[in-house]
């Protein structure tokens, strides 16, 4: 870990006029606050890059992201509270990102319907989209309009087909395959192209085969990969035209997404009367990007424990330990248990869902029946969570691992401020939760 205040002690700065360790301690933790700092700038700077390319004004943005990353300078600023500070502004900034690409998505693409999606189910000639740019899915999808070619989504790619000026091309097929992670073995299976057009690549092994397949796109690089220069698809689509007819995917499975903020707040109604009835107990937020392990298998265990009183929010791929599973309606209601918001990029939705329940029923925020509970994997996952505090929403549980910069002071100082707390067993957790 890099200590600011041990640095100028090696170059002969206040370090070697005999500062104490525990003045270490404290940069060490100074430090710590800046690597959010940094890890928040890479999320929110993914989120404005998708926003640019449909001509979002996001000055106000890149003057906090500016500032924020002026802020991690060496030798510039040795105060806990305006770290802090800067990171809560950050976090407000993260609000203001994610509404702006909603509002861009929605006002491009349409306000997202549910919808049943084939999972696992393939074949034709055939393109595998993943990443979680849908502007470019949508360009792909014009350009291979009437050449025979199907398009398949995967993970952050699975909310495209809520959207109607997506779903609206008949080759948008289906969904396959699960979180980012099962890349490795899901493109070895799959026998089309395949694009990557955002983050969460797994990097393939030499002797890989589908390295001669695979097509990049925009900020998305791999060696020995082809690059997909601007709109212009026609290697890729020549690469899908010589090569065999995808075959082995065969299920019959689906899986459940489009349930954007907007649609579930045209429920309000049924909703608060569902609240208010005493049939809708706890609304839980089960969300956060997925990692490899078994550990991640908490979250699966955990929504498939809750009661059917119990409506459950989600979105980014941490969703894909659990969307698989029924969960039917809300006992005399219509109204469905399960709601896919979207991407990581959505995960405002939830928030617009809480202040518009804070509001109707005159309730603060952390008053609400609503359960925060966050899987955890670094970069993007810290915006959202410093746009949450930011909000001044408590009581979030993170799991199954802390992030691996926050030390014991950062960590009592989430606790003290947020209640922030870890996720142990999940009957443990269930005792408190409900």
């Amino acid at each position: 870990m890099f200590c600011y205040q041990c640095e100028m002690s090696a170059n002969g700065g206040c370090g070697s006029n005999g500062q104490s360790q525990g003045t270490c301690g404290k940069s060490e933790v100074l430090s710590r606050l800046q690597d959010t700092l940094i890890f928040g700038l890479k999320g929110i700077s993914a989120y404005r890059t998708h926003a640019s390319e449909m001509n979002v004004n996001t000055e106000e943005v890149d003057d906090v992201v500016a500032e924020s990353l002026y802020f991690t300078l060496t030798n510039v600023n040795f105060n806990f509270e305006e770290h802090i500070a800067q990171l809560m502004k950050l976090g407000g900034a993260g609000v203001k990102m994610m509404g702006q690409l909603s509002e861009a998505h929605t006002d491009t693409l349409g306000i997202p319907t549910p919808v049943t999606v084939s999972q696992n189910k393939a074949e034709g000639k055939a393109i595998l989209v993943s990443g979680h740019n849908l502007i470019m899915l949508k360009a792909l999808l014009e350009a291979t309009e009437g050449k025979g070619i199907n398009i398949y989504t995967h993970s952050e790619m699975l909310p495209a087909h809520g959207y109607p000026e997506l779903k609206k091309f008949s080759h948008l097929k289906g969904n396959i395959g699960k979180s980012w992670f099962d890349q490795k073995t899901l493109f070895e299976q799959w026998q089309g192209a395949i694009v990557v057009n955002t983050n969460c690549i797994q990097i393939p092994k030499k002797d890989s085969s589908y390295l001669d397949r695979l097509f990049t796109y925009g900020i998305a690089g791999v060696d020995g990969a082809k690059k997909i220069e601007g709109s212009d698809f026609s290697a890729v689509i020549e690469k899908t035209q010589s090569l065999p007819e995808v075959s082995g995917f065969e299920s019959n499975d689906t899986l459940t997404t489009g349930h954007h903020y907007k649609t579930i707040l045209s429920l309000a109604p049924q909703i608060l009367e569902a609240v208010q009835g005493g049939k809708i107990r706890k609304f839980f937020v089960i969300a956060g990007c997925d990692a490899p392990g078994k550990a991640g298998n908490y979250f699966r265990e955990l929504a498939e424990s809750l009661p059917n009183d119990v409506v459950i929010l989600t979105s980014s791929c941490g969703k894909f330990r659990f969307n698989d599973i029924d969960f039917g309606n809300v006992p005399g209601t219509e109204l469905p248990r399960y709601i896919d918001l979207g991407q990581c990029n959505d995960s405002n939705g939830a928030v617009e869902i809480a202040l518009a329940l804070s509001k109707a029923l005159d309730t603060p925020v952390n008053d609400l029946p609503i359960q925060i509970v966050l899987s955890w994997m670094e970069q993007k996952a810290v915006i959202v969570l410093l746009a949450l505090f930011s909000l001044g929403i408590k009581g979030i549980k993170v799991g199954p691992k802390p992030p691996q910069f926050f030390n014991d002071d950062i960590t009592s100082f989430l606790v003290d401020q947020f209640n922030l707390s870890l996720t142990s067993t999940v009957e443990e957790d269930l005792k408190t939760m409900l």
